[in-house]
């Protein structure tokens, strides 16, 4: 049996050659975890195509295809389903946007999978084997990640990344913030890796400088200490996920940098607090911001800071003010992205039902796009204003500023930021919005546009 697993291709590489260089991708991992639990008594082979790097043989027959899908990617994910089933093969689909959706996607797939597939997609590959495959399987209630086996990384072509060193320790997020795909998806209970694992797979892959991808490594902050704790004497070098509450344990955040971490994403997201509150994440302190980063910084720790526009509390002062503060407080790397309704969750309902959802093609769920009504500022306003402000904050003076600012990982914070300038400076030729901007409906609850 020829397993084939595809993850389609996504918002930045649209277009031949994508946005990003080598330099700023890394392996994702979703793949080689799921090429790891095919059952050994079924002597399957196992190839993995990452179309973000790769071509897909369109003309490959294999026994099975999986595929993985996120809201953006559904339209090119159910545009392969629809090809291979159409020559005979059997094809599966799974991941968020499946888990948030399923019966759209059942119209594509031969079957699905319905939340994390450590336990399903292996009774999914027994049951083909039998030639009984059913339609669809859900996560079971009682799903461990306890003892599982390492992900096959050695299927992935380490020439196309700059690096295969990617591990999680945990997944899902205590909180419950309404544009979050995490608690809609999979719910707020983090389920956790024992720390001996985690310890294992980095030290079988050799890994000395890593990424940690989970949501949220301090949801939890006692299996947090415990993790960081078994890092310290791997002496590895780590970047990894937080949230702003990291600041308020300063022994926790001491430990993370002992234990190795150079750098942290964290959600800022805005800087009214009346758009944090609005939408579950008033934990978020605006007013903490510039000391947080100071604290970071004083651990020898970069911030990748992630802001979102079109909050309800937004007005457009908001995109200059968030450029200025980024250069003025000296984030080492700040991204931007327009708030963006995705199915199933909360915000994507309360919009929907206020009208003020603009499509449902779920190409132009990127974060990049303007997918709904905006309550503040005009749909225009929205699009322009989220291109500025890249702009301002990746010019010449303000990466100068900024990195003069922080002096924290340098080198690579300097070679990031060549990276998000290039970004920055294209935007508009990859995440157009002209398809919208004077052409939205009146009654835009009205659209019911489907991928």
């Amino acid at each position: 049996m020829h397993i084939l697993l595809l993850s389609p291709k996504g918002p930045l590489y649209r277009r031949r050659g994508g946005i990003f260089k080598k330099s700023l991708r890394y392996a994702p991992l979703t793949l080689t975890t799921l090429a790891a639990y095919e059952p050994k008594e079924l002597g399957a082979t196992v190839s993995i195509v990452d179309e973000g790097v790769s071509d897909i043989d369109l003309e490959a027959r294999p026994d099975l295809v999986g595929i993985t899908v996120i809201t953006g990617c559904a339209p090119r994910a159910y545009e392969l389903a629809d090809h291979f089933r159409a020559r005979g093969v059997k094809v599966v689909l799974g991941g968020p946007h499946v888990t948030l959706i399923p019966d759209e996607a059942q119209a594509h797939a031969d079957a699905i999978c319905v939340g994390y597939a450590e336990t399903s997609w292996p009774r999914l590959l027994g049951d083909l084997g039998r030639g009984e495959l059913k339609p669809r399987y859900d996560q079971e209630p009682d799903l461990s990640l306890a003892g599982l086996p390492f992900p096959r990384r050695e299927l992935m072509d380490p020439k196309k990344y700059l690096t295969t060193n990617v591990f999680e320790a945990t997944r899902a997020c205590a909180h419950d913030c309404e544009f979050c795909v995490a608690p809609t998806a999979w719910g707020r209970r983090q389920y956790q890796k024992p720390v001996e694992d985690v310890v294992a797979d980095i030290v079988q892959h050799g890994a000395k400088k890593l990424l940690l991808i989970d949501l949220n490594l301090v949801s939890d902050p006692a299996y947090a200490r415990r993790l960081f704790q078994a890092l310290v004497p791997l002496r590895v070098k780590w970047f990894g996920l937080s949230t702003t509450l990291i600041l308020y344990d300063r022994e926790l955040l001491a430990l993370a940098a002992k234990s190795g971490c150079s750098g942290l994403l964290i959600g800022l997201e805005s800087l009214c607090d009346l758009a944090l509150t609005g939408t579950k994440k008033a934990f978020n302190d605006p007013e903490q911001y510039k000391e947080l980063i100071r604290v970071l910084h004083g651990h020898g720790i970069a911030l990748q800071g992630c802001f979102a526009f079109g909050l309800d509390g937004d007005t457009t002062d908001v995109f200059d003010r968030t450029a200025e503060f980024c250069i003025e407080v000296a984030v080492d790397l700040p991204r931007f992205a327009i708030v963006t309704p995705f199915p199933g969750t909360p915000l994507y309902k309360r919009l929907d039902a206020e009208g003020r959802i603009l499509t449902r093609d779920w190409s132009l769920y990127d974060a990049q796009h303007v997918v709904f009504r905006p309550k503040r500022m005009t749909v225009e306003e929205l699009a322009e204003g989220h291109e500025r402000v890249w702009r301002a904050a990746y010019s010449a003076s303000g990466i100068a500023r900024r990195l003069w600012g922080s002096r924290t990982q340098v080198g690579l914070t300097f070679a990031a930021n060549l990276g998000y300038r290039f970004y920055a400076n294209h935007l508009k030729s990859f995440y157009n919005c002209d398809w919208i901007i004077g052409a939205a409906p009146a009654h835009p609850a009205e659209e019911r546009r489907v991928a």
